[in-house]
């Protein structure tokens, strides 16, 4: 075997080992973020017009945003209370008042690793990897009570736009900062004239998060905007008759849209981040 051979050998091999310790790392670092989620999912999902919780479901109050969704207070109750009334909070402390640490933790970990196939070694991932909890989080939210927070979705976009602007000084980036503020102001835009249309079926929460779905999109170029925004509306059509054909929803039922505008952004990432 000559030189030259042996070294491209070795060179795709080391190739293929970075690539899957990029993997691992990613998956990693979305079990880590997934599982912090809970707490703030909770506090989140209330309906629009009341405050963010405070307490737990027997009153007990909440420290913090992030973490697990099972309250100290219950737990410790259940050790210090008498024989009958450490069952009875036994079962209430072992029912978790949000989605489930794992369940969080399992779409977070997923959306990181898919991120880094598609996207490889380029500095941009480090900016999808930063913002994919937060997606997982306003999916999360919007599902159990259609409304999207504003310390949610404008602070995404707001990130979005700054670190993508920093990405633009490292080497190797494959994506345009203008083009992603062009297309946080088309897809914003875009969502703020269907809401005007129709705000029934448009709530105002899809259209700040369409501001940070847009700088992402638009990161790679208006094929990638155009693909993201066509999937999200498809996903959503696809969830909504099916949920008539099962009898769960009527045409005119109102579904919540934000997880499948983020999903839709998400697919067109890929799409764009694996071309570029």
């Amino acid at each position: 075997m000559r030189h030259d051979e042996f070294d491209g050998t070795c060179g795709a091999e080391r190739g293929s080992v970075s690539t899957g310790a990029l993997i691992l790392v990613a998956a990693l670092w979305g079990v880590a973020a997934g599982t912090l989620l809970p707490r703030a999912a909770y506090r989140f999902a209330v309906p629009e017009g009341e405050p963010w919780r405070g307490r737990c479901a027997d009153g007990h109050p909440i420290r913090g945003w992030l973490g697990g969704a099972r309250c100290g207070e219950c737990a410790r109750g259940v050790k210090e209370g008498a024989a009958r009334a450490r069952v009875e909070v036994k079962v209430r402390a072992e029912t978790p008042y949000a989605p489930s640490a794992p369940l969080l933790a399992t779409a977070t970990a997923l959306t990181c690793a898919v991120l880094a196939v598609a996207t490889g070694t380029r500095p941009e991932l480090g900016v999808w990897l930063l913002l994919a909890p937060a997606g997982v989080l306003l999916a999360a939210v919007d599902f159990r009570v259609r409304r999207l927070p504003d310390p949610l979705t404008l602070p995404l976009a707001a990130a979005a736009l700054g670190l993508l602007g920093l990405v633009t000084l490292v080497p190797e980036h494959a994506g345009h900062w203008l083009t992603a503020l062009y297309g946080t102001l088309a897809l914003g835009g875009g969502y703020f004239v269907l809401y005007l249309i129709n705000p029934a079926g448009m709530g105002f929460g899809d259209v700040k998060l369409a501001l940070g779905m847009g700088a992402v999109l638009g990161w790679y170029g208006w094929p990638t905007v155009l693909l993201g925004t066509f999937a999200g509306f498809l996903l959503g059509a696809l969830y909504g008759g099916a949920l008539v054909v099962v009898r769960r929803a009527g045409r005119k039922t109102a579904i919540p849209f934000g997880p499948f505008l983020i999903a839709g952004a998400f697919l067109g990432l890929l799409a764009g981040a694996y071309t570029a």
